[in-house]
């Protein structure tokens, strides 16, 4: 399983919805061995359809000799509503479909994107204190029940 621990970080995500993927072969191969990365990656609707732009899947060893591009695009499988939804989304001002996890699901590959809008830095800081308290209430109540 892949995730994009920066997304959470770095946007605030509205809604979230599952994609499938259009992988060939050796993309799936070096994606169950462990390898890619959705950090540097992003989504974008062109001509009704969902395409990933800038994810790494790394090249297979054991492949032959039509391996796959790392770098290439990658057609999303979302349902006629879904990417309405998110094109209605697009539209508003300051959001945008970021990848969050990538993982296997019944032997098929997924992808959770989110449709976020981006974070400024106080609210990062927010974001950050309340992490902390949490934490903090976390750690006081694991005390508290061990102490019991």
């Amino acid at each position: 399983m892949l995730q994009n621990r920066r997304a959470t970080h770095d946007y605030e995500i509205l809604e979230r919805f599952e994609a499938g993927m259009e992988l060939t072969g050796s993309e799936v191969k070096a994606l169950r061995q462990g390898g890619g990365s959705i950090a540097e990656a992003y989504a974008r609707v062109r001509g009704g359809e969902v395409f990933l732009e800038g994810m790494t899947i790394p090249v297979y060893t054991e492949a032959s000799y039509n391996n796959h591009d790392p770098l290439r695009v990658r057609r999303l499988l979302l349902k006629r509503r879904e990417i309405d939804e998110i094109s209605r989304g697009l539209e508003r001002k300051g959001l945008t479909l970021v990848p969050l996890k990538l993982y296997f699901k019944g032997g098929w590959a997924k992808l959770q994107l989110g449709l976020a809008r981006g974070k400024k830095l106080h609210d990062k800081r927010r974001s950050e204190a309340k992490k902390d308290a949490q934490r903090e209430i976390d750690r006081a109540m694991s005390r508290r029940e061990r102490g019991t």
